[in-house]
């Protein structure tokens, strides 16, 4: 896959960084991705998963929108 020169490829973020942005338990998150209220995560490996830091933003952003409306 070739990139433009103005696009940068994505960041992945691994659990505990996702966890750091998004001060939840472990086990809170991965409920919230089996009912689909947080991301899914991205495969990177035979045992290992991270998250797009794009997707991860946009929670973040959407969960302070709510707050702000409540």
């Amino acid at each position: 896959m070739k990139l433009n020169p103005s696009e940068s490829p994505e960041v992945l973020l691994r659990l505990n960084e996702v966890l750091r942005r998004f001060p939840v338990s472990k086990s809170s998150w991965w409920q919230g991705v089996k009912d689909q209220r947080y991301p899914a995560p991205v495969r990177i490996g035979a045992r290992a998963v991270a998250w797009q830091e794009s997707e991860i933003n946009d929670l973040i952003r959407q969960c302070c929108k709510a707050e702000a409306n409540s």
